[in-house]
Parts: C-alpha cells; sequence; structure tokens
C-alpha cells in the first residue's frame, strides 16, 4: 500500500532557468522540495521562512525564484 499526504496548498518556484522547486502546505506548516530531488526539507512554520530556505538552498548569487501558487 502506498501512502499519499494531501497538501493544503502548493506554489511553485521559478526562476531565470525554470522550475527550481516547490512549497507544500499541510496544516499549519510548510515543507520544500528542490526540483530533481525527491525529499522534502522542513517544516518551517510561514509561507516566508518556506520561501528563504528554498531561496538559501539554491546556493550563493542565485536570485530569489518567483512563487506562484499552483
Amino acid at each position: 500500500m502506498t501512502n499519499h499526504t494531501v497538501y493544503d496548498q502548493s506554489w511553485v518556484a521559478t526562476g531565470s532557468a525554470g522550475t527550481v522547486g516547490s512549497i507544500l502546505r499541510h496544516g499549519d506548516e510548510f515543507s520544500i522540495r528542490i526540483a530533481g530531488k525527491d525529499e522534502l526539507r522542513g517544516p518551517f512554520d510561514s509561507l516566508d521562512a518556506a520561501k528563504g530556505a528554498l531561496t538559501a538552498s539554491l546556493g550563493p548569487g542565485a536570485e530569489r525564484p518567483e512563487f506562484r501558487e499552483h
């Protein structure tokens, strides 16, 4: 049996190179997933914290991606 989590909201993060990751909200917690990686990172207590963590994970000098609710 496969265990699936249903998320309340999601946002896609895009930069000049395309999709760089996503943010998933489950209840009051937010997690991030970097494009090309399977694991979730977090949880974070706010959307802003998750956005900051995803941006930081892109490395030094990376531009802040645009976040769109999906």
